[in-house]
């Protein structure tokens, strides 16, 4: 690997000083497309640094909470305006470190901006509600109250968007904030963060730390100043932090895996179809956790719509992200990368036909980087690996279903329940499909990736603790509700 010593080192930020960590120690950054590119140094930190962070968050606390919701929704505003002035480098950080495309980067920080915008608006929303008391001379009342501390753990799909939906409700409610990102997007991470830093946040109201989930992860779960934990990540970390959580009797969030079908109807419209499977399934190169996965498709319109699939994901490109004409990026990581390729040989282990792509592209400009062309596999069963366990990959598996209630039947057979679509013109149908698909996100003649920062988000069964994030619905974790009641 080349060494640049002119590739910057990231340090933590803590009580509102950017901090070396105590190990002396970095990690390296890697770009998904060119491996031999470092994008950044990150701090490996210590328990010791996480002390620090958190002793800050909590000393910060009490006058946090006190300058009211008001002036904190003004600094929100300021943060979405920084923000916005370094959109273009913060997109093109995240796209040398995360791999999605250039536009796609663009729209995610875009997004960031949009819901720093909406929670700087709850700065002047109301906190409580006037309640009728049966003594008619006594008033009664609720207040929303911050639960104090709260750590921040995020994955490295969407590094801007994420981190900025769980950040900026956790901030205007008034509670302080210890943000620990994944690491292969930790550059990203402190991009976003020096947009808070040069909004004027009090000091240790917003702390960032980078390092080992399991040193710098557990030591925050675990840490007895912490009031709650939000969390984004696969399903076997999330039981562990809430086993955690749970047994410390602290409120914990979690938005964890998906296996996102989508039912193609007899009577649907096969090319808006097929473009929302290939925008879900493949965009991001298929690593969302509200990614098109499963495509459940009747038999009457089978063959007709596998035909136009293939010929559509034929036109996807691939390639860096960073370049003119590329539709879908690299893997993440290498790591992601061999997981892709294993499920691809799961797949054909198991029967499937893969019938398209999965091929690992090599030589030349894909010589460094960790490229996949977008799989298709038929003759899929419902029971397969690959229709039960989430790839994070630009997988697509198709399922043949006799009518609408099977095709249900197979779409609700996982432990997974984030989000689900179909497609029809059917009204019953789309009604029959609203009230028995086991999924948090329905849509209807649209991609099952799309969430909209105005609306709860969140899963169903092993997808989420239950908890919604993002909207109105983020103000039920980040709060306590107080109730009040006065009589003179």
């Amino acid at each position: 690997m080349l060494i640049d010593t002119n590739v910057k080192a990231f340090k933590n930020f803590i009580n509102n000083e950017w901090q070396e960590s105590d190990s002396e120690k970095v990690i390296p950054s890697i770009n998904p497309a060119n491996k031999e590119e470092i994008v950044g140094f990150v701090q490996n930190s210590t328990v010791e640094d996480l002390e620090k962070a958190v002793l800050a968050a909590h000393q910060a606390k009490k006058n946090w909470r006190k300058l009211g919701q008001a002036a904190r929704g003004q600094l929100l505003f300021k943060a979405a305006n920084i923000l916005e002035e370094n959109l273009d480098e913060i997109a093109e950080t995240l796209t040398r470190e995360m791999g999605k495309t250039l536009p796609e980067a663009k729209g995610e920080t875009a997004r960031g901006v949009a819901i720093l915008r909406y929670y700087a608006g709850e700065g002047m929303r109301k906190e409580g509600d006037v309640i009728p008391s049966s003594d008619s001379e006594a008033l009664m009342f609720t207040k929303r109250v911050p639960l104090g501390v709260v750590g921040v753990i995020t994955p490295w799909n969407f590094p801007v968007a994420i981190p900025i939906w769980k950040i900026a409700p956790a901030l205007v409610y008034g509670n302080t904030v210890v943000f620990k990102p994944a690491t292969e997007a930790a550059v990203t991470a402190a991009k976003v963060v020096e947009c808070f830093a040069k909004a004027g946040f009090p000091a240790g109201v917003l702390n960032f730390i980078t390092g080992s989930g399991a040193i710098i992860g557990q030591s925050l779960i675990d840490h007895p100043l912490l009031n709650a934990i939000t969390f984004t990540g696969s399903e076997t970390v999330g039981a562990g932090v809430a086993k955690s959580a749970a047994a410390r009797g602290i409120k914990f969030q979690l938005e964890m895996g998906g296996k996102n079908p989508v039912i193609v109807t007899k009577d649907a419209d096969l090319d808006a179809a097929v473009e929302a499977v290939i925008s879900g399934g493949f965009r991001s190169t298929g690593q969302k956790c509200t990614a098109s996965s499963r495509v459940i498709v009747e038999t009457a319109v089978y063959e007709d719509f596998k035909e136009k699939l293939i010929e559509a994901t034929k036109k996807i490109t691939v390639g860096n992200g960073l370049q003119e004409g590329i539709w879908m990026g690299p893997c993440a990581s290498e790591s992601q990368f061999n997981t892709v390729r294993s499920y691809i040989e799961k797949g054909k282990a198991e029967g499937a036909s893969l019938i398209y792509g999965g091929e690992t592209l090599t030589g030349g400009e894909y010589s460094q980087g960790f490229y996949v062309t977008p799989a298709i596999f038929e003759h899929v069963k419902p029971k397969m690996a690959i229709a039960q366990e989430e790839i994070f990959g630009p997988v697509a598996a198709l399922i043949k279903a006799a009518d609408l209630q099977e095709a249900i039947e197979f779409a609700n057979d996982t432990k997974y329940g984030l989000s689900a679509s179909i497609f029809t013109t059917n009204i019953a149908t789309l009604l029959e499909f609203i009230d028995e698909i086991e999924a948090g996100l329905v849509r209807i003649n649209a991609e099952s990736a799309g969430v909209e920062l105005q609306a709860p988000f969140g899963g169903m069964k092993a997808s989420s603790t239950g908890s919604r994030e993002q909207g109105e619905a983020a103000k039920e974790f980040f709060t306590a509700i107080k109730t009040v009641f006065i009589k003179g």
